[in-house]
């Protein structure tokens, strides 16, 4: 049975990014989401208007679709759990989110597939038995761990665009960063911590790969991503590897996908070291801001090739239509009310660019606004790279 009508829980860019490919595949879209102001609204054919951990709010939303779908991983699974024994149809199905939601259960679940991860243990907050009262404790346990600092702690769960990770360089600057656990801190309320290996990279990387109801899997250019305060500001594809390191990440994604079970679209970030390594970093159950590219750059979108396989539809063709694609980020650089016509048309004017706008009505620092695709003729990753400065010198005042 092909389903027509698609739940998606979320509301944000990344559902109002189906809109094109549910209009072409023939299906309708119907979003859980809080707010009216929220992007997918202006594009989903109806609407329930509640927090996206509300399994109340996803029955409702239930009844009126065929299969349900994810846009973010803020879910309460349990809550949905006695919807699935009631034959909701999730995808990805619930046994595939059960182990990535919480950033340590993901940790072991990669590291027990046998997947190269850095090194990593969990802690709890200040004043438990397992990390103590006092930073020799903190560095007793670094070093059981064959940790140095510096080193990353995240918040084990609703971390997002950088928040909840934060670089450490010393035990003091831990300790601080861990007394202020307090349930008024959105990212540090939670009980417990990551804490890993901070893996001195040359490059970040992320591949975006589906996985169709029968087991089929189709994987997208590999890319180059580029972070700044822990946020993606850029994406090249495809990314400048050899073919061993793009062969070793597509096997590590249909590991991934096929060992989950997966169906739907997943995002995979990882670092290459100097030493041409290859280490998984996280996983997004969902589509991902490294493949937006995809939706100017290949024969067919991340967001397409989603609905396809959640909808029990054939994959399509994840190529690229072009040698070379850049995608850069507008994010927020000021807390305002604006649209920034006058800078979106400026950038538009820039030969093969693309812009995607969010609708977002108000700005505020590191916020995903929209972003732009270039497309180019031939790989040229310091080409890519000036187009990119040219658009973010219109877009970020000096």
């Amino acid at each position: 049975m092909q389903m027509k009508r698609v739940g998606v829980i979320g509301g944000g860019q990344l559902a109002w990014m189906m809109a094109g490919a549910a209009n072409k595949l023939g299906v309708e879209l119907i979003v859980q989401t809080p707010s009216a102001n929220d992007p997918a609204v202006a594009i989903a054919h109806d609407t329930v208007f509640a927090p996206v951990a509300d399994a109340a709010a996803t029955a409702i939303l239930a009844s009126k679709c065929d299969v349900i779908t994810f846009e973010n991983e803020f879910v309460n699974l349990e809550a949905l759990s006695v919807l699935a024994k009631q034959g909701v149809c999730f995808r990805p199905r619930l046994e595939a989110l059960a182990p990535l939601l919480d950033k340590y259960h993901q940790r072991c679940y990669l590291r027990d597939l046998g997947l190269p991860v850095p090194k990593f243990f969990a802690v709890d907050t200040v004043g438990s038995q397992e990390l103590g009262s006092g930073s020799d404790s903190i560095c007793e346990l670094l070093v059981l761990n064959k940790l140095d600092f510096p080193v990353v702690l995240k918040a084990r769960r609703h971390g997002y665009d950088g928040q909840g990770t934060f670089i450490i360089k010393d035990a003091e600057s831990l300790q601080q960063k861990l007394t202020a656990a307090t349930p008024a801190n959105t990212f540090l309320s939670n009980s417990v911590f990551l804490l890993e290996e901070f893996i001195p990279f040359a490059r970040e990387l992320a591949v975006i790969a589906a996985r169709s109801v029968d087991g089929k899997v189709a994987i997208y250019p590999i890319v180059e991503t580029q972070q700044e305060k822990q946020v993606c500001r850029r994406a090249i594809a495809p990314a400048e590897i050899s073919p061993q390191v793009a062969a070793e990440i597509n096997e590590i994604a249909r590991m991934i996908l096929n060992g989950l079970e997966a169906v739907g679209v997943f995002g995979i970030e990882l670092f290459l070291t100097h030493e041409n390594k290859v280490l998984v970093n996280e996983i997004a159950p969902r589509t991902h801001n490294s493949g937006h590219f995809s939706v100017d750059a290949c024969e067919i979108s991340q967001f397409e090739q989603h609905l396809r396989a959640v909808c029990d539809l054939p994959l399509g063709n994840s190529n690229l239509i072009c040698s070379c694609a850049i995608m850069i980020n507008l994010l927020g650089y000021e807390t305002s009310t604006s649209d920034y016509i006058v800078k979106r048309q400026k950038i538009a004017q820039i030969p093969q660019a693309k812009v995607h706008w969010y609708g977002k009505i108000q700005s505020r620092p590191g916020r995903k606004l929209g972003h732009v695709n270039v497309l180019l003729n031939h790989q040229n990753r310091d080409e890519a790279m000036a187009i990119a400065r040219t658009i973010e010198n219109i877009w970020y005042p000096n």
